[in-house]
């Protein structure tokens, strides 16, 4: 029986077969090693961070006695879900997810951050506050934004590419429909993300956002 490890555009924990393409954690261990099962917390820390699959030959025995291993279907799921890539195996893409904020803060003079790169607390801190946050999002129109945000439809998730919106499953992307003319929808995926996205940022897709 799979373990509840699975991560949703939704940031919900799901148990599924299908194996995921990135790994991460929420910053700590919010599973019993014991029975391997989730408690009731659903992060550790704000530190949601998002990893390659293998890394210098470590191996991890998962769900033990270390950090709850998170898996996703690809990076454009981890960022829905409100994690961020990681600075120690996936160096270059946090850079540039970084890189890719600064260029939308430096166009806002009054931005503290417009003139210095945000450090990772602080970007934790914020996504904290977005992924939690309880109040009611404003909707928007998917052809509007970037390739990589992840929009709710009639309960299920929905990923912008290419003109199109691929539908999300946890085995993948199964089918698409054109994005023109669909109207303002929930968006998953935080706002700052979605700024990063939309100032040069390119997450890792599953590869069945290819084939259909």
């Amino acid at each position: 029986m799979p373990l509840q490890n699975r991560v949703t555009p939704f940031g919900e924990i799901i148990a599924d077969p299908a194996r995921g393409t990135f790994f991460g954690n929420r910053g700590g261990r919010i599973h019993n090693p014991a029975t391997k099962t989730l408690t009731k917390r659903r992060w550790a820390s704000r530190q949601w961070i998002i990893c390659v699959l293998e890394f210098k030959n470590r191996q991890r025995q998962v769900m033990g006695n270390s950090y709850t291993e998170l898996f996703f279907l690809d990076e454009v799921t981890a960022l829905a879900a409100g994690h961020r890539p990681c600075f120690e195996c996936r160096r270059a893409a946090a850079k540039a997810f970084f890189a890719a904020n600064h260029a939308f803060n430096a166009m806002y003079p009054e931005s503290m951050y417009a003139d210095r790169p945000m450090r990772a607390p602080e970007m934790d801190m914020i996504l904290h506050i977005e992924r939690t946050s309880t109040d009611e999002k404003i909707p928007l129109v998917p052809s509007e934004c970037p390739d990589g945000t992840v929009f709710e439809l009639d309960g299920a998730a929905w990923a912008v590419r290419d003109g199109q919106l691929l539908h999300w499953t946890p085995a993948g992307y199964d089918r698409a429909i054109p994005v023109k003319g669909i109207g303002s929808h929930r968006v998953l995926t935080p706002m700052t993300t979605m700024c990063i996205l939309q100032h040069g940022y390119e997450p890792t897709w599953h590869e069945s956002a290819d084939t259909i």
